[in-house]
């Protein structure tokens, strides 16, 4: 498994808000629990909001606070996501713009002291080609929204039908779950990993077994 693979692969691990030791994770990905260390340093340098420390186990939080202001989920993520495009495409006063903004929101961040600093908005190797995937973010929104089936093509060559269930933000990464009807299984896709998306004709409906609530108690899925 590549190490970019694996980092997203503790992603999903983490973000159920349980606490997971390194030995166990280690074990599942086949990999040393000072692999497992090292990947833990490298999420909470690119954003993660990884909490924990060796010999007892790790966990990801989903809540951020900026006082005075308490922040909505997609709120954070337009913060995010202009940062993040501007500081990755433009040279200059407003790049040098958004990295000051980053440090000012870094300043009122819920601070750890066991966490290395972090810089809002800018993603370290590997999540730095992340950006690409967010010209896919309003035709998915909006396929979700509307029940539209997506025909998706990935950036190996392959496409897939799908019905997309939900978008999710977790620190620099952004996925999709979908239902994937070339393969009759749920699946969840990395949106630098979409090459174009395709509107399907018709919409969908709820079905026993390809809804959201059926993927959250399935407990395993396909990640790519």
């Amino acid at each position: 498994m590549k190490r970019a693979d694996r980092l997203y692969a503790l992603i999903d691990i983490l973000k159920d808000g349980r606490l997971h030791r390194a030995q166990d994770m280690a074990a599942r990905l086949g990999v040393s629990m000072r692999t497992i260390y090292r990947d833990m340093d490298t999420l909470a340098a690119s954003g993660i909001p990884v909490e924990g420390e060796r010999g007892l186990g790790y966990t990801a939080r989903a809540a951020i606070t900026l006082p005075p202001l308490n922040l909505t989920e997609s709120e954070l993520e337009a913060l995010h996501i202009g940062l993040a495009v501007v500081g990755s495409s433009m040279e200059g006063e407003l790049h040098a713009a958004a990295e000051t903004l980053s440090a000012k929101i870094d300043a009122v961040l819920p601070e750890d002291s066991r966490a290395p600093p972090k810089s809002f908005g800018f993603a370290v190797y590997p999540f730095a080609d992340a950006a690409q995937g967010f010209r896919h973010l309003a035709p998915l929104r909006t396929a979700i929204r509307a029940r539209q089936k997506l025909r998706l093509t990935l950036s190996d060559g392959h496409r897939i039908d799908t019905r997309p269930l939900k978008l999710d933000y977790w620190g620099r990464v952004w996925t999709c779950v979908v239902w994937n009807e070339t393969a009759d299984a749920f699946e969840t896709l990395r949106l630098d990993r979409i090459d174009s998306v395709a509107i399907l004709p018709g919409l969908f409906v709820d079905e026993p077994g390809k809804r959201l609530q059926d993927y959250d108690a399935s407990g395993t899925v396909s990640r790519r």
